[in-house]
């Protein structure tokens, strides 16, 4: 199955996510009592309060924002990858919903992501709705069947069926010997490059890599050789 598709109307893509202000307090007084409400769930230990917990606020569409979405998809030899990136969630989502309508709002094109069902797709979906940036047909699932939904995911494709299995797109690339993307830095640490050091171009590259890894890691699952180093095109 996986053979008989058509890598040349696939978007692959990552998204890089931090929480929506720099540190807890200056979160608005209802936010913070719904945060409070939201983090019980995340305690491991004895002391985790609101606040400490507020670094993993990022992972949560309703606390969080997208600084960095990079695409990539196969243009001939190239393997082509652009990123929308920026301080203004709402524009970088509106360049990024412009060119989903442009060129693959149509019945033949899939998104790919790893674990884009559970993560990527929804939370995109999610900051859009609450942006007011209007849901481009390839995001919108409300009314579609399971089958009418033009979403790949890489982890959901290693799973089998096992619903209770989670393996890392760096574990998977490891076993498949794929150059890892985690060479700087990894998702944990991306809230304090953005609203520390400032450094969005950092977060930009890591996001890039993801991309050209899960584009590899399709390949490996059907089989085909990586992509070169060489045939790989920022724009």
């Amino acid at each position: 199955m996986l053979n008989q598709l058509a890598t040349d109307r696939i978007l692959f893509l990552d998204i890089e996510t931090v929480p929506g202000v720099p540190d807890f307090n200056q979160m608005s007084d209802k936010m913070k009592i719904l945060w409070e409400k939201k983090s019980r769930r995340l305690q491991t230990e004895e002391g985790e309060t609101a606040d400490v917990l507020y670094n993993r606020a990022g992972i949560f569409a309703e606390f969080g924002k997208i600084v960095c979405i990079s695409c990539g998809c196969f243009s001939g030899k190239e393997f082509r990858v652009k990123s929308f990136f920026g301080d203004d969630e709402k524009i970088l989502l509106q360049e990024f919903a412009d060119m989903l309508r442009r060129y693959y709002d149509n019945k033949d094109s899939l998104l790919c992501a790893h674990n884009g069902k559970e993560f990527d797709f929804p939370y995109i979906a999610r900051r859009m709705l609450v942006l007011g940036v209007e849901l481009p047909s390839i995001l919108d699932m409300a009314g579609k069947k399971p089958w009418e939904v033009q979403h790949l995911d890489t982890m959901e494709l290693w799973k089998f069926g096992d619903y209770k299995h989670y393996t890392s797109l760096e574990l998977l690339a490891a076993i498949f010997d794929i150059p890892t993307p985690k060479d700087d830095i990894d998702g944990s640490m991306v809230g304090k490059v953005y609203w520390e050091e400032k450094n969005l171009e950092r977060i930009v590259t890591y996001c890039q890599k993801d991309v050209i890894t899960i584009a590899r890691l399709l390949r490996r699952y059907q089989g085909l050789d990586l992509i070169k180093d060489e045939d790989i095109v920022l724009t």
